[in-house]
């Protein structure tokens, strides 16, 4: 979460200096935005680990968050509404903990492509906010388990919602930044079976970046 405040501290710096900025390029139909972006991926994640006959373990689940380079792609369906999609791919370690036991048991990269309708806000402005909703899909790969434990982590799609703001520079440049919240669940075996988790990880997706609209 701290990355997560960072990008939006270095988003208001960045918008307080585009206030000298001249002309710019509004928002249209037709209009295609490509950004940039610095991710913040943070779950918000709950599981128990059970046992294979549903006997809580007394252990949870703890995944770690991470950063990385994202790009958005916004297509103008009208003067407000469009459609956007995102590319990135997140790193993230699990953790079994609870009481004295924190133990690494498995990582893995986790491909988050969100696919959302939004509307625009005074799109002919110089800082048009936006909101949305969409569908996302969680496609874990690049998989690594550690000290004896197997696990396996179950594809599927969950649903986001999301808020942002675009800030025109000079010409056809703007500032961005956006936050989605991922609705997501999956269920976690681990050694086959011997233990077993329904783990909720809801991240929130936190990103600031540079746009050029075509």
């Amino acid at each position: 979460m701290k990355a997560a405040y960072c990008i939006a501290a270095s988003l208001l710096a960045l918008v307080a200096g585009s206030a000298a900025a001249q002309e710019f390029t509004p928002k249209a139909k037709g209009q295609l935005i490509v950004n940039s972006r610095i991710t913040s991926v943070a779950p918000d994640e709950s599981g128990d680990i059970l046992t294979a006959a549903g006997v809580d373990s007394g252990l949870d689940v703890k995944v770690s968050d991470d950063t990385i380079p994202s790009l958005g792609f916004t297509y103008f369906l009208t003067d407000h509404v469009a459609v956007e999609a995102i590319l990135g791919t997140s790193k993230h370690e699990v953790r079994a903990v609870g009481g004295a036991t924190d133990v690494r048991v498995h990582s893995t990269w986790v491909l988050p492509p969100v696919v959302s309708v939004q509307y625009h806000f005074n799109p002919k402005g110089r800082v048009s906010p936006y909101v949305g909703a969409g569908l996302n899909a969680m496609i874990f790969h690049s998989k690594k388990d550690y000290n004896g434990f197997k696990v396996k982590l179950d594809d599927g799609t969950g649903y986001a919602l999301q808020a942002g703001v675009d800030v025109a520079l000079k010409g056809r440049w703007s500032l961005n930044a956006d936050i989605k919240k991922v609705y997501f669940d999956t269920n976690a075996k681990i050694n086959g079976g011997a233990l077993k988790s329904d783990v909720t990880l809801d991240p929130l997706v936190v990103s600031v970046g540079v746009g050029y609209r075509f």
